[in-house]
């Protein structure tokens, strides 16, 4: 018996995190955002029901030294007033897939997929600290980290300028405008892979 055609994904996830060490044990998060689009890159929420929250800092956190020198000022904003726990910011993810794709479906292979470069990562951080959005999520990730090192490995020398905001705007969707900020910042690194996505697309899969 032929197996039925396999349904278009509900839904993309563009997801990033920041966190406070590589290591598992001592990793505790200091970030999250996201941006849900179709399978076109269209959004599906307007902007403004982004997510992007800095997480409450733990006084007894462990940070990296590459977290002491590199994020200061993300430092600064998770001990400050606008950082929010961990509870709420799984709360607000979760209702922000529930916005675009509506309730769970009941089969984890009919769940939006989430999507980033090095998106394991943020899977994991995910599974360690968002109950709720974690268990909104297909099982299947859209890496594009995968189509980097494709890309990389076929035209050497001639890397996608995630940094270059110009080229950011030219491969963003027209529904997409380029956050403010630079890289690794969790919001500006979601925009960052989706142009990136869209740049493969025009380059490597057309």
């Amino acid at each position: 018996m032929s197996q039925p055609p396999p349904k278009p994904t509900p839904a993309y996830l563009w997801f990033d995190t920041e966190f406070t060490s590589l290591e598992p044990e001592h990793a505790r998060l200091l970030q999250v955002s996201l941006l849900v689009t179709d399978i076109h890159l269209n959004r599906l929420t307007p902007v403004e029901d982004d997510v992007n929250l800095c997480i409450t800092l733990e006084p007894e956190a462990k940070l990296s030294g590459w977290v002491k020198e590199n994020l200061v000022d993300l430092l600064a904003r998770c001990r400050s007033e606008e950082a929010v726990s961990v509870a709420e910011a799984d709360r607000r993810l979760a209702a922000l897939v529930d916005q675009a794709v509506g309730p769970t479906a009941a089969s984890i292979a009919d769940r939006p997929v989430l999507a980033g470069n090095a998106i394991h990562m943020d899977l994991m951080m995910a599974r360690l600290f968002l109950p709720q959005f974690e268990k909104r999520l297909h099982y299947r990730l859209l890496d594009v980290s995968t189509l980097k090192i494709l890309w990389n490995d076929r035209h050497p020398g001639q890397p996608f300028p995630k940094d270059a905001p110009t080229v950011m705007s030219e491969y963003l969707p027209a529904m997409i405008a380029p956050p403010i900020g630079a890289a690794h910042d969790a919001y500006y690194d979601i925009h960052a892979s989706l142009a990136e996505l869209n740049y493969y697309n025009t380059r490597l899969l057309a």
